[in-house]
């Protein structure tokens, strides 16, 4: 479907230039350096995620009012990602997302001097401010120097990054927190952030497609606009949230429950659990195969039974049960995300910068309602709670993708012969 003409001038670099695709060197080190950036950004960005058991004991506060140390962030980055996608138009994409992470590296090697909760959940903000700038330029870079036809594969490593990320930071954090504190797990994730951007920094190729041009915030407002009116946008920037809630609630709230009884899992074994992140590495990385052989809307439908399957698993008082479950909700929502974060790059053909930025706040608005209301959900009823509230997510998604495929069969139907 094409993107809605808002009257804006065309984002430079936004149509790919016929020129040939670059030599399999500079695709390697851009695969590589992309790859090290996502596994910083999310190791950071939810370093606290895996220690919240242990926040909650240390400040004496309620799962929710820690949850605020994983909101805080993503609201932030929610906020952020818009105004930092206009800069790496002026700037460019690779300046934008090496000061980013540099300064999100600073902020991380900072949080252990926090000396309560409230400066806790402050420097995490500004940590998540600094992050916004990765997601504002990642995938419009992408999509400027990544040929079109291997989009989706380089999109979903990126994820992929993501996930690793996420996984290696929880695990750390969670045996260097058993044994030393959360203080020490926070800086280790933070010493392996810097190694992470340090190798971005010293791979990423130049860009060959980027040209800057002035800041504009009234084009930038056309652009956001003219997006806005995109029903398809709308609809893959509504799944990309709910996706995000789910996922958020979840892994927010699941430390709590496996410390407890039956289950009774120390903060080690607890972080541990996040190896599971390996298999959103896996369905990731095969969105785009998902995407060739079931349709864009096929691949959303057996996301969404996937991740409902896991949460229904995992109300089962069995250890084995919940890890599986687990298993199934990663999968099933790191194929969601990889397939509406890409169909989104893939939509538009002009203001694409703007266009993942509008993707990213909507993800990451996701990911703090998940994970507050979640916490929230556990904390007045427990954990079939939680699970109700994220199925409620998914059934609105699941809503939303059908409302589209009825509109696609009605438009075949009127169509002439």
């Amino acid at each position: 479907m094409p993107s809605v003409d808002t009257g804006a001038p065309v984002a430079p670099g936004a149509s790919r230039p016929s020129s040939p695709a670059p030599p399999a060197r500079a695709s390697r080190r851009t695969s590589v350096a992309l790859f090290a950036l996502g596994l910083a950004t999310f190791a950071l960005l939810f370093s606290t995620q895996a220690l919240l058991p242990a926040l909650s004991a240390d400040f004496a506060v309620t799962p929710d009012a820690a949850s605020w140390t994983v909101s805080a962030a993503t609201i932030a980055l929610a906020v952020c990602v818009l105004p930092l996608s206009m800069l790496s138009e002026r700037f460019g994409r690779r300046r934008v997302m090496t000061v980013s992470v540099a300064l999100a590296v600073g902020v991380g090697l900072l949080l252990p001097l926090a000396p309560d909760l409230g400066w806790l959940v402050a420097l995490r903000a500004v940590q998540g401010a600094a992050i916004a700038g990765v997601p504002a330029a990642a995938m419009a870079y992408l999509s400027e120097e990544v040929p079109r036809r291997a989009l989706v594969g380089a999109i979903g490593l990126f994820v992929a990054g993501n996930s690793v990320g996420g996984m290696s930071g929880r695990i750390l954090t969670g045996w260097v927190a058993e044994g030393y504190g959360w203080r020490a797990a926070l800086l280790a994730v933070g010493a392996v952030s810097l190694l992470c951007a340090v190798a971005f920094a010293a791979l990423v190729p130049k860009a060959r497609h980027f040209t800057p041009a002035p800041l504009a915030p009234r084009a930038l407002a056309r652009t956001v606009r003219g997006h806005l009116a995109d029903p398809l946008l709308r609809r893959l920037y509504a799944i990309g949230l709910l996706f995000m809630t789910v996922f958020g609630a979840v892994y927010t709230v699941v430390g709590y429950r496996l410390v407890a009884e039956p289950f009774g899992l120390s903060q080690g074994l607890v972080g541990s659990v996040f190896v599971i992140y390996l298999v959103g590495t896996a369905s990731s990385a095969a969105a785009g195969r998902l995407v060739g052989r079931l349709g864009r809307r096929g691949a959303l439908y057996l996301a969404t039974g996937t991740t409902a399957a896991g949460l229904l698993l995992t109300l089962a008082e069995h250890l084995g049960a919940v890890l599986a479950g687990l298993v199934l909700v990663t999968a099933g929502f790191f194929a969601g995300h990889a397939t509406a974060s890409a169909s989104v790059s893939r939509t538009v053909t002009s203001g694409r910068a703007q266009a993942s930025a509008l993707y990213q706040m909507a993800y990451y608005v996701g990911s703090s309602l998940g994970g507050t209301a979640g916490a929230l959900a556990f904390h007045a009823a427990g954990w079939s709670a939680t699970v109700a509230f994220a199925l409620a997510a998914l059934v609105t998604a699941a809503g939303i993708t059908l409302h589209a495929t009825r509109r696609a069969l009605a438009a075949h139907r009127a169509s002439p012969a």
